[in-house]
């Protein structure tokens, strides 16, 4: 049985925007790992770092300054700010390694993130003429999550560099889905 539920045009071309916005951030992701894939790795490495430092800082300050929580607020929000400032200066002091774990991190959660991304797609198939593309789009998608989610030991090069060419394969897909969708 098939359902061709009409969309309004705010919501068709928000969804368009998402699907050619996500697609573009993921073509230019996935070049960026594939050309330079060491210094991107640890370029985001840094990057979390630094979030880990300010956010231990503003949990430090929360328990330190706020007199308005109790004693045991407090000194958690405290024990969790030195825990995240000592976790960026730790990924800091040494980046390779810090790199090294974070990879294999990352690519746990991106091959969860892609496995539910490929069956939400397909819950689109009623209002889309390219039911091609977005079966394919979900079929790669999930694929590509489980070879990530169970690849771990391939090392954090080998995911990254497969991150890198399944965001170029898939942001190509998202953005010709981008201009199909609703069509």
């Amino acid at each position: 049985m098939t359902y061709n539920t009409p969309i309004d045009r705010p919501l068709l071309n928000g969804i368009r925007t998402a699907l050619g916005i996500s697609g573009v951030l993921a073509l230019i992701l996935g070049i960026l790992i594939l050309v330079w894939p060491g210094r991107t790795a640890m370029v985001v490495v840094a990057v979390v770092a630094i979030y880990a430092v300010a956010a231990g800082l503003v949990y430090a300050g929360l328990g330190i300054f706020s007199a308005q929580k109790g004693g045991w607020a407090r000194l958690g929000h405290i024990v969790l700010g030195v825990l995240f400032i000592v976790a960026g200066i730790v990924a800091f002091i040494n980046l390779p390694a810090a790199t090294a774990w974070f990879g294999t991190f990352i690519g746990v959660l991106v091959g969860i993130m892609w496995i539910i991304e490929g069956i939400v797609s397909l819950s689109t198939l009623e209002w889309v003429a390219s039911r091609g593309w977005t079966i394919f789009y979900a079929v790669l998608s999930v694929i590509a999550g489980v070879v990530l989610l169970f690849a771990p030991s391939w090392g954090a090069l080998t995911l990254w560099l497969l991150l890198g060419i399944s965001a170029v394969i898939l942001g190509l897909v998202q953005i010709i889905r981008a201009f199909t969708f609703g069509k």
